[in-house]
């Protein structure tokens, strides 16, 4: 009998959604605060033009050169709001856009300079709080390497839902 196939008590089931519901609950907050954080230091450098939605797509994107769909497909975001983000992203010069070659119905997108700023400005607040977290002893790289073991597992599990709902 396989570890998903285990029988157990109503008693045991009910904690686990206890911590399950925990774990949702932390999640979605988790989310919305790296929202206020990166806001939060938008905010302290007087860099006003752009939210913290559309900072962390480029963040996100980096140095590729991607689809919306593509955006959509590993999870980033979903689609109408990928779509305004990146209309407007483009509109303050923060992405170039152009038709794909192969598929004329699809828009490919990079970084500007511009962007790359934006981009670089979040890659060092991550890189602050990284060193920050360590050298205050809160996490150490194998206890990182275990909690995102554990989100990926909770990712592959979402997916399956997703895909095999229907």
């Amino acid at each position: 009998m396989g570890a998903q196939e285990a029988i157990v008590s109503k008693s045991e089931a009910a904690e686990f959604l206890g911590g399950y519901l925990e774990s949702l609950a932390l999640i979605e907050r988790l989310h919305r605060m790296l929202l206020d954080v990166i806001k939060d230091e938008f905010e302290r450098l007087g860099i006003l033009e752009i939210n913290a939605v559309q900072a962390l797509l480029l963040f996100n994107i980096g140095d590729h050169e991607v689809t919306a769909g593509e955006l959509k497909s590993r999870g980033y975001y979903q689609g109408s709001n990928v779509s305004y983000n990146l209309k407007k992203l483009v509109e303050q010069g923060f992405m170039h856009h152009q038709r794909c070659e192969i598929d004329r119905r699809s828009v490919r997108v990079r970084l500007t300079e511009k962007g790359r700023d934006i981009h670089d400005v979040v890659q060092a607040l991550f890189e602050r709080q990284a060193s920050g977290l360590v050298h205050a002893g809160r996490f150490a790289e194998p206890d990182m390497r275990a909690v995102n073991s554990h989100l990926q597992g909770l990712e592959r599990f979402w997916t399956d839902q997703i895909r095999y709902i229907y």
